[in-house]
């Protein structure tokens, strides 16, 4: 089916993507959303099959071929669309039939990875503000009897004469100390972040040497920088803590994963960095964007715990305390930043997302 020229320029403005399929589901029309949503152009898909660009998804072509076959629209919702190039997408789309010749099909395309990536990253940022005020007020009501029975503990020990009856006033003042600590950790940091112009890729650096020397030498490291990456404003110390606590228990599920497996890969982690062009975190969409992938080739990460990593005390490892996450979630949002993971067996991406505009 040939698209008249005044309806060509129409759809060529449109931002839905839009496709239209001859005999045999075979590329005839692709505007220009369309070519950006399928990475490809109308010059090298016409004429081709839709399982040329559509790869891996029986469903979206079952749907096409039953709305050639009976004539019939289709419209289905937040299906997953698996491209040539790797590329998966999450869309929204509805299948037309031609009246004049059921055969040919128009398919009208909306996109909603960037929607639904929004609407996940609102609700890390709400579950984020949730913890932290929880956690506030648990700290709070703790704090207060602790620094009772603290000091109870000191006058006593002051009235005793016995060692051996001291002993137990000093185990009762270094155990409210060791509380009262861990309830500080929980809260993350108690100061502003000390803002200065900050390279990613030296606090990347940074860590990288520290978990080398902690390692011995034993874990292995790739690194795919974006050397284009302004500096921006970040508090370069937290941020070396930030990381470090991603990296390092992405260290310790590597060697995890090695000495559950003497065959496994030997333990790795990459650090990937790249720009982002007009992204939105949260709410606010930014001009620049740097984002950060620490990806490990340990075991993975259970998917019960999955949705729930970045809370307080939550931990995969029966030695972990789960507050490393928790604190680097908090550091990176006090530098209007947010945090995601995706993990599977053998692969966990850590992703941190950096606004490289002024934060102040």
């Amino acid at each position: 089916m040939a698209v008249p020229a005044e309806y060509k320029n129409i759809l060529d403005s449109l931002t839905t993507a839009i496709l239209v399929l001859g005999n045999g589901l075979r590329v005839q029309y692709l505007n220009p959303a369309a070519e950006n949503l399928f990475e490809t152009s109308i010059t090298r898909s016409k004429g081709s099959p839709i399982s040329d660009i559509l790869i891996d998804s029986d469903e979206a072509l079952k749907t096409l071929y039953a709305a050639s076959d009976t004539g019939r629209s289709y419209t289905r919702r937040e299906a997953e669309f698996v491209l040539a190039s790797g590329s998966r997408l999450t869309v929204d789309y509805s299948v037309t039939s031609v009246s004049l010749d059921p055969a040919e099909l128009i398919i009208e395309i909306q996109p909603r990875d960037r929607l639904l990536r929004i609407s996940r990253e609102e609700d890390i940022i709400s579950q984020q503000e949730t913890t932290r005020i929880l956690v506030r007020g648990m700290a709070h009501e703790i704090k207060n009897p602790l620094g009772g029975i603290r000091g109870a503990a000191q006058l006593l020990d002051r009235e005793l004469n016995d060692d051996d009856q001291r002993e137990y006033t000093q185990v009762i003042i270094a155990e409210a100390d060791r509380l009262r600590s861990l309830v500080d950790r929980m809260l993350g940091p108690n100061k502003a972040p000390k803002l200065a112009a900050t390279n990613i890729h030296e606090v990347l650096e940074r860590v990288r040497t520290l978990l080398e020397a902690e390692s011995r030498g034993r874990l292995s490291f790739e690194r795919d920088y974006d050397p284009s990456l302004p500096e921006f404003q970040g508090d370069k110390e937290q941020l070396i803590q930030a990381f470090l606590n991603i990296a390092r228990n992405a260290m310790e599920a590597a060697f995890e994963n090695q000495s559950e497996d003497e065959d496994a890969e030997p333990p790795t982690i990459s650090f990937r960095t790249r720009a982002l062009r007009q992204f939105t975190i949260g709410h606010r969409r930014h001009r620049l964007v740097c984002r950060v992938d620490v990806i490990d080739n340990g075991p993975g990460i259970p998917p019960e715990l999955l949705q729930n990593v970045f809370y307080p005390m939550i931990s995969g490892r029966a030695s972990g305390t789960g507050l490393g996450l928790s604190i680097t979630q908090s550091i990176i949002g006090q530098h209007h930043g947010l945090v995601e993971c995706k993990s599977e067996p053998g692969t966990t991406d850590f992703i941190i997302f950096l606004p490289l505009e002024d934060n102040q």
